[in-house]
């Protein structure tokens, strides 16, 4: 028998909302990092698209199978990727016209 069978159903449910909560609000320090400095240039592009990707599927998944903590969750992480791929984009391009 799996072990987590064993817990109670909110153990699990407040686990996962927790876990939501935290890997989503880890993206705002870098958001608001990159729109003070006004500079993305030690942000890897490859790895925000591939990242928003993922979480883009993991949306879909969430609202695929019902479930509105997945769902949430990953609508607000994938928004604010996009708005730091956006900002990696923007300041990028206007290093490059700098040089």
């Amino acid at each position: 028998m799996p072990v987590f069978k064993l817990l109670p159903s909110w153990i699990l449910n407040a686990a996962g909302s927790i876990a939501a909560v935290c890997t989503t609000l880890s993206f705002l320090p870098q958001l608001l990092r990159v729109w003070r400095r006004k500079s993305a240039s030690d942000i890897s592009l490859t790895m925000f698209l591939l990242f928003s990707f993922g979480v883009a599927c993991w949306l879909l998944y969430g609202l695929g199978i019902g479930s509105a903590p997945i769902t949430a969750a990953n609508a607000i992480t994938l928004a604010l990727a996009l708005t730091i791929l956006a900002l990696k984009l923007r300041y990028d391009a206007r290093e490059a016209g700098k040089r």
